[in-house]
């Protein structure tokens, strides 16, 4: 594959300001491509001008994600300074984080809106213009759609019920974008990075192994990303990847564990009891629909508090 895989395409990155988002869009800038560049602050106009010194080129939007106008201001901005919309990486995100006993309503509405209305916004207006784009060419066009969901949603993190519940949304959107583009060309992944980022300051100890390239660095996500933003990754859809360190791994879906049926076809709360309640009689606390088991990838020997 060609070193610069997106010459000439264009990409969106939000929250790209620093961080992961700032990774991201300069490894994609890196591969070619023009990237219109989102985030609250004048951090993005910095970013810009990094890109610039790539030799591509890239444009700053600045506002709130989760104003549902801005899925459309990006999309127009792709549009009208680079000629198309090809990559979309949905990467804006706060933390609000506390027990769900102590939860605030503010606290729940600014995370749902900052990752969950946020993502929603910018995939709907990206899905538009690849829908009419599609329609307009009579044939599927290019699109590339990346998700940042998180191993919160995979765990159940005790004191992030909020992000928990928004990550997991954003696996559905995901998946029901996926579903609902591949048709027109596009596809849709999501990935459960860990990156050493603002956001996660106080998360991880620092990295043991002395490398070069922090073994949390940020860097390491946005190499997977700018591949699943690339022509390789066309068959890739629909998927979900925990990404970090020194590898990436492709989650399976859920399976059937075990299938209860009513002997004459319709339960009594005793037969619900004698089959349902004996199956679970002294299972252990950690046999449930959370993925305890993701945790015994990390072999990066940081402290991980389940961000």
């Amino acid at each position: 594959m060609s070193s610069t895989p997106l010459q000439g395409r264009t990409a969106v990155v939000t929250g790209a300001g620093a961080g992961l988002g700032r990774a991201e869009a300069l490894a994609l800038a890196s591969a070619g491509a023009n990237v219109v560049v989102n985030d609250m602050g004048p951090a993005a106009e910095d970013v810009v001008a990094e890109i610039k010194e790539l030799g591509v080129g890239a444009v700053a939007v600045l506002g709130d994600g989760s104003d549902w106008t801005m899925g459309d201001r990006l999309v127009s901005a792709a549009v009208d300074n680079f000629g198309s919309l090809d990559v979309v990486v949905n990467n804006a995100g706060i933390t609000r984080d506390t027990m769900l006993f102590n939860l605030t309503e503010a606290q729940w509405d600014d995370v749902i809106a900052v990752h969950l209305k946020g993502h929603a916004a910018v995939s709907r207006a990206a899905a538009v213009h690849w829908r009419n784009a599609s329609k307009a060419a009579g044939a599927p066009v290019y699109g590339r759609l990346v998700n940042t969901s998180s191993e919160a949603f995979l765990f159940g993190s005790a004191g992030q019920p909020n992000y928990s519940a928004a990550k997991a949304g954003i696996t559905a959107l995901t998946l029901s974008s996926a579903q609902g583009l591949s048709r027109y060309g596009v596809t849709a992944n999501a990935i459960c990075p860990r990156a050493r980022t603002e956001m996660t300051a106080n998360v991880f100890d620092s990295d043991p192994s002395g490398a070069e390239l922090d073994i949390l660095a940020p860097e390491r996500v946005a190499t997977f990303v700018s591949w699943l933003a690339s022509p390789a990754s066309a068959e890739v859809n629909g998927q979900v990847f925990v990404v970090y360190g020194d590898m990436v791994a492709l989650m399976a879906p859920p399976t059937v564990e075990h299938k209860f049926t009513a002997a004459d076809g319709v339960f009594s709360v005793e037969e619900l009891d004698s089959q349902v309640g004996t199956y679970f009689s002294g299972r252990s606390p950690y046999a449930n629909f959370a993925a305890y088991s993701v945790a015994e990838l990390d072999t990066t020997g940081v402290q991980n508090l389940n961000k």
